[in-house]
């Protein structure tokens, strides 16, 4: 990633910083130890880590550009997607679903979502954050938050705007598993709860961190505390140091989401389809998609919004945002390929519903490796999920009886699985992956870390783990409170008769 620092004072550790100081070291050779000598002359080179604030109208209009497409990824694209695959009396259910969940998450996200997942949390930190921005309290245009370099910024606003279209499309993906039963009300009282209880803490805990210059900063106050003996400076620094979010503090890699929204929404929905139970003639009825044509526009729309959702998290406009890019068009296409031909070979036919499928499949697994794998390494990913997903999709959920209508978790949360683990093999700088970030060597500069195999692994498995149990359990507590106040799902003669009508008063096609 490139820096361009604008601070002033450290900018190198160790030798380098001795090497500048040769009347000093030449002084400090008549000490009366070596020992003593180090740790005064470790003192007299660290200064304290001052940094100027750069905005750049380039990185301003890409983040702009980047929120706008991801909101184009749900209205429309999700909302054809998923209205396509659905039956024609449903058709209209599904896209008012989506919509209206973007319209609600957009309002509890400005009012105190923003605040919990990228705010200090105080003692709770660790999990989500507070209140201090509730309302946008303290935030203006004039506002900067962090990049993932060394002293640039962009502005609050367009940080929040960027990370509310997430917020956004995670709930909306959930729907697609229990599609054609649930009851709108109880959807939206669902989708609040599960944004305020679920999602923002999974943000907080996977992306909440104090930024390039802040860990510069206090990195630099923890060496010179050390170096004068200051133990209380020293801890106090480094309680900072640790002050981010649980995951992150486990040192797993999560670009754009593969925990924070795929999994997150692949588990949710996998409970949810099983909670509510199997739609009134699962297996014996056809519940073939009413309209492909809709379902491949709305993939379409989905891949082209997915560059901003990928590349915009790189959150500026660099060599890291045009790696993010070029990954997610070879995962994707991969995918595509990949259960295209898999379908072929083992069902005789490649379709254009398991093309698409594979093609979202693929957007799911490079999205946590985005901006960390090779090209390479993201084409080997999109096989592996495509042909993975295709398996599980078209073979294991009928074994487990599952009705995800419209494969959620198939796709999802299986999809989701495989791109985050192996964002912890990708990384490695030997298999083309950009390595592991590391601010900390060298205060002020970004270094690729030592590659640990057996740590970012762990890691990772760790990361995807805590997000399967925190997810599914949370759920599952969610839709029973919702079920036993107002009941999930809608009569027996309302899902015969399809929700348009039933639910809005409205078809979605009057021939």
């Amino acid at each position: 990633m490139k820096n361009r620092n604008t601070h002033t004072g450290l900018t190198a550790l160790g030798t380098s910083l001795f090497a500048s100081l040769p009347a000093w070291a030449q002084e400090a050779a008549t000490a009366t130890t070596e020992a003593a000598t180090a740790t005064t002359e470790t003192a007299a080179a660290l200064v304290p880590y001052v940094y100027e604030k750069a905005v750049d109208k380039g990185d301003i209009a890409w983040m702009s550009l980047s929120t706008i497409i991801v909101l184009l990824m749900t209205i429309p694209g999700l909302a054809l997607f998923y209205g396509g695959l659905v039956r024609t009396k449903n058709m209209l259910s599904v896209l008012t679903q989506v919509f209206a969940i973007v319209c609600i998450v957009c309002l509890v996200w400005l009012t105190y979502g923003y605040s919990m997942a990228f705010s200090y949390g105080g003692s709770m930190d660790t999990y989500v954050g507070g209140f201090s921005k509730v309302f946008l309290a303290g935030v203006d245009y004039t506002t900067l938050v962090p990049t993932f370099s060394n002293g640039i910024w962009i502005p609050e606003y367009s940080f929040i705007m960027f990370q509310m279209t997430f917020a956004c499309i995670t709930p909306a993906l959930i729907v697609g598993a229990f599609a054609e039963r649930i009851k709108f009300s109880s959807l939206i009282v669902f989708v609040i709860l599960w944004v305020t209880l679920i999602y923002f803490p999974m943000a907080h805990m996977v992306w909440w961190w104090g930024g390039p210059d802040f860990l510069a900063e206090q990195q630099t106050l923890k060496l010179i505390a050390e170096a004068a003996g200051d133990t209380a400076g020293a801890e106090a620094a480094a309680a900072n140091l640790a002050a981010n979010g649980l995951i992150w503090n486990w040192g797993a890699l999560d670009f754009a989401g593969g925990t924070v929204v795929h999994i997150n929404a692949g588990v949710a929905g996998l409970v949810g389809c099983i909670v509510l139970g199997k739609r009134i003639g699962y297996g014996k009825e056809s519940m073939a998609p009413h309209s492909l044509t809709m379902t491949m526009i709305g993939a379409a729309l989905l891949w082209v919004g997915w560059f901003g959702f990928n590349a915009g998290s790189n959150l500026e406009v660099n060599g890291v945002s045009a790696l993010a890019m070029i990954n997610t068009f070879a995962a994707t296409a991969a995918a595509g390929a990949a259960w295209m031909f898999a379908e072929w070979i083992l069902k005789g036919h490649p379709s254009l519903l398991g093309l698409v499928s594979g093609v979202v499949a693929g957007l799911v697994a490079v999205t946590p490796a985005s901006g960390f794998a090779g090209p390479m390494g993201s084409l080997v990913l999109g096989l592996v999920a495509g042909a993975t997903c295709f398996v599980f999709v078209a073979y294991v959920k009928n074994k487990l009886g599952l009705d995800d209508s419209l494969d959620v978790f198939g796709v999802h949360g299986v999809g989701g699985v495989i791109g985050a683990i192996a964002t912890g093999i990708l990384v490695d700088p030997a298999l083309g992956g950009a390595g592991v970030p590391d601010y900390l060597s060298v205060p002020g500069t970004l270094q690729v870390a030592p590659y640990d195999a057996a740590f970012m692994i762990t890691a990772q498995v760790k990361a995807v783990l805590f997000t399967i149990c925190f997810s599914g359990i949370g759920s599952f507590i969610l839709y029973k409170l919702v079920d036993v106040t107002m009941g999930l799902r809608v009569k027996a003669e309302v899902e015969r008769e399809g929700l348009d009508v039933a639910e809005h008063g409205e078809r979605a096609y009057n021939m």
